[in-house]
């Protein structure tokens, strides 16, 4: 597994987390995901690549950078 870090614009409540957080684990269920929403960040521990992260994320309506 890799660490990955996103910037993920949009996130504003706990709703907005469970929907990233559901996103990833979707695309990789033994992905561990910690979220900073007061920075905007996204740290990902998986197998995935980045940019399969990223796409999956974007699906829900947020904006990522990598």
């Amino acid at each position: 597994m890799t660490t990955q870090t996103l910037n993920v614009q949009g996130m504003t409540c706990g709703h907005c987390e469970k929907a990233v957080t559901t996103a990833i684990k979707t695309l990789d269920p033994q992905a561990e995901v910690r979220i900073d929403r007061a920075h905007n960040l996204v740290e990902v521990n998986t197998t995935q690549p980045l940019d399969a992260v990223a796409a999956a994320i974007r699906e829900e309506g947020y904006t990522v950078a990598v």
